[in-house]
């Protein structure tokens, strides 16, 4: 069996000005980053504004488990499907980042015959968005100590700097550092830390912006640290801005590459699914609208992660509206819910899977209460069973959802084309009546309570007395009419990552609470959710090399 890395340099690309031809954009419109890549031009964003949108159609999941769910190559085998069906779409997906590359998950261009590529390109160094967001994080935490080191002119009480610099790898050793040590002239002593660059806030705000302007109000609203007052010292009090912005300026457009079909991709940013809004660029989402007929795009982790944050945060600060969503799992994840060892998953058990897919019933309830259509993907391994689909299938049209197995892995876009057809069946029969879970003026904790109950299925949510504090602060701050981006492990509907399947009568536990002002919400720390992670005993990194001929090897 082939690997992923093999099937994608066996691919023969078109030249990506050809891809991007057949949208009716010139080349006057891209800018080249090779044969292959390419960013669109200010000018093409500017004329597409008087399209009509297409249908927006959200690619979410079940909690990820170690037996694999296959969300984006789900996305991508999707758009490639509808490419098959001769219907225009695009497909707007986040950009890796190299921490996971060179750790343990791996990369992040889908799988086997449904890969957005060049795969390695999109695994590394890409077009270098992320290495313009680390440098303008790092730019704001040098301007913010030099500050202090030149007279501190502010007031900036050093104990509450919280602006952290960051760098796009996983490095455990940098999680807490001390800086300004050395001589007078080195700068002022104080504890530090490090955010791996996709928990940057500079990501989720380059994610949220429309445009140059939008994107410098939402930089100088950054909030580094706190007068001795208590006040919040800003991005914009430290006459950053501007220099940030030029560091951003073209990592604000949008990279388009295609699948290995083919089909326009649009890969665009990438903010932590935990402690940010886990999706795409906006730019990119409603570029891909009025490009083509569909825009098919992903939300990080699983619906009560990355849906909850799409709708709750990315819709409601954009008027986006979703018309449909997919929701993907696998018969080895649900048995894996189930109690089943990761070990045994390829032996049939109905038991296991009727336990289990109380998870998938979960999150079809909360997809269901945000008034969007639902079809649930299956996405087929060999060890799945007839028995096992079925039980499956007539357990979705009993929630009223569509359903359809996605053999998109091993057949690309010709195995999702029966999931391509329920899709535009439900597009066609069913109307969205989109709405967020809670509104704006409800207080920050009422909206804590609202996604923990409704979303998680939480009894109650208790709470630190610091978060406590931090909570009313921020509301006498002016905070309180911002969304909530809950930080929560992946892996459970609870703030317990082993509490699989459906828990019930459970409490969330908020431990911490602060302000991402400039990309406008408030995060809310549950459980232990880490922002620079490390790399496992045996990282990625050790099987990626590259031969004489300069061919990468390696990367999955």
């Amino acid at each position: 069996m082939k690997t992923d890395i093999e099937i994608a340099q066996e691919a023969v690309l078109e030249p990506i000005t050809e891809v991007a031809g057949r949208l009716g954009i010139s080349e006057d419109d891209l800018e080249l980053y090779g044969k292959y890549k390419a960013k669109l031009s200010d000018t093409y964003l500017d004329k597409l504004q008087s399209n009509p949108n297409g249908k927006l159609i959200l690619v979410t999941a079940i909690n990820p488990t170690p037996a694999g769910e296959g969300k984006t190559t789900v996305t991508v085998g999707l758009g490639e499907a509808f490419g098959k069906l001769g219907k225009k779409a695009v497909i707007a997906l986040r950009e890796p980042s190299l921490g996971p590359c060179f750790g343990i998950k791996g990369g992040a261009a889908g799988g086997g015959y449904a890969q957005v590529v060049p795969m390695e390109d999109l695994n590394l160094h890409f077009t270098g968005d992320f290495h313009a967001i680390t440098a303008a994080n790092n730019l704001l935490a040098a301007l913010l100590d030099n500050h202090i080191h030149q007279g501190n002119a502010l007031g900036i009480d050093t104990r509450q700097v919280v602006w952290k610099r960051c760098v796009d790898m996983n490095d455990r050793a940098l999680r807490n550092v001390v800086v300004g040590m050395g001589s007078k002239t080195d700068g002022f002593v104080r504890e530090d830390h490090f955010v791996i660059t996709v928990a940057s806030e500079i990501m989720a705000i380059l994610c949220l912006a429309d445009d140059m302007k939008t994107l410098k109000e939402m930089l100088a609203r950054i909030v580094v640290a706190y007068n001795y007052a208590g006040e919040p010292v800003t991005a914009g009090d430290l006459q950053a801005v501007g220099a940030m912005a030029a560091l951003l300026k073209d990592a604000m457009k949008p990279n388009l590459i295609q699948t290995l079909e083919h089909t326009p991709a649009l890969v665009h940013g990438g903010p932590f699914a935990n402690i940010a809004h886990g999706c795409n660029s906006v730019r990119a989402t409603k570029a891909a609208l009025k490009m083509a007929d569909y825009c098919i795009t992903e939300a990080g982790f699983g619906a009560d992660l990355g849906a909850e944050k799409f709708f709750d945060i990315k819709c409601r600060k954009t008027g986006l509206k979703p018309d449909a969503v997919v929701l993907v799992a696998t018969i080895r994840a649900l048995k894996y819910n189930g109690g089943v060892a990761k070990a045994d998953l390829g032996t049939e058990n109905l038991d296991a899977l009727k336990k289990g897919i109380a998870n998938l019933e979960k999150h079809i309830e909360n997809l269901q209460k945000y008034g969007v259509p639902v079809v649930v993907a299956l996405n087929a391994f060999v060890s799945d069973t007839d028995k096992e689909v079925a039980f499956v299938k007539e357990f979705c049209e009993s929630k009223d959802c569509e359903f359809a197995v996605a053999n998109v892995w091993g057949e690309g876009g010709a195995g999702g084309e029966e999931l391509a057809q329920k899709v535009l069946a439900t597009l066609e029969c069913k109307e969205s009546k989109f709405k967020p879970i809670y509104e704006d003026d409800l207080s920050l904790t009422e909206k804590i309570r609202a996604v923990a109950r409704e979303i998680y299925g939480a009894g109650d949510v208790t709470f630190s007395p610091a978060a406590t504090k931090q909570l009313a602060q921020l509301e006498k701050l002016g905070y309180g009419k911002l969304p909530v981006c809950m930080a929560k492990n992946q892996y459970s509907l609870s703030d317990d990552p082993t509490l699989l399947g459906r828990p019930t009568d459970f409490e969330i536990n908020v431990r911490e609470v602060y302000v991402s002002a400039g990309a406008g919400f408030v995060v809310v720390l549950t459980g232990a959710v880490m922002t620079m992670p490390g790399l496992p005993k045996e990282p990625a990194a050790y099987r990626i090399d590259v031969d004489d001929n300069g061919k990468i090897k390696g990367l999955f």
